[in-house]
């Protein structure tokens, strides 16, 4: 599931239920940055908070950025290092480093799923907050029955 403002979305993606009965979840930096966030289990034996609180726009390389957010580099660039085209083994870039360093639970590249997906037992419930630094931010809980609901100021929340 996503929440899509622009081309250069920070993505909440997770798969309730799945292989093994387990529920699989990341935040996701492959298609840009434009709103820190946090995705963290709230019951269960399962206690894995992820999140990206960095200032990737401010620190955002100038050839990336974009109005309100740092686009990825395969929109910028459309080459297959960049977007992994040729289904073979992609490896992480600099840009994608850039991304990783400041945000480290966070998928930077197509491959990055070994440090980047994270699991819970199924029927965990999950809250994702939108902008956790600033007392602007909205909430999404997520339970195991896909019931989600909205609270807080409509995205983007964070200026």
């Amino acid at each position: 599931s996503h929440f899509w403002l622009n081309t250069s979305d920070t993505l909440a993606e997770y798969s309730l239920k799945q292989f093994n009965n387990l529920d699989f979840y990341d935040i996701s930096l492959v298609d840009g940055f434009n709103v820190p966030m946090e995705f963290s289990p709230t019951s269960g034996n399962c206690s894995v908070r992820i999140s990206c609180t960095a200032d990737i726009i401010g620190q955002c390389p100038n050839e990336l950025r974009i109005p309100g957010g740092c686009n990825n580099p395969c929109t910028v660039f459309n080459t297959n290092e960049y977007c992994c085209t040729s289904g073979g083994n992609c490896g992480p870039t600099n840009y994608s480093k850039f991304f990783k360093d400041r945000c480290s639970t966070s998928y930077s590249y197509p491959k990055d799923d070994s440090t980047s997906t994270f699991t819970c037992p199924n029927g965990t419930n999950y809250r994702v907050v939108f902008c956790p630094r600033s007392r602007l931010g909205g909430t999404v809980l997520i339970k195991s029955s896909l019931f989600c609901v909205l609270q807080g100021t409509p995205l983007p929340c964070c200026r």
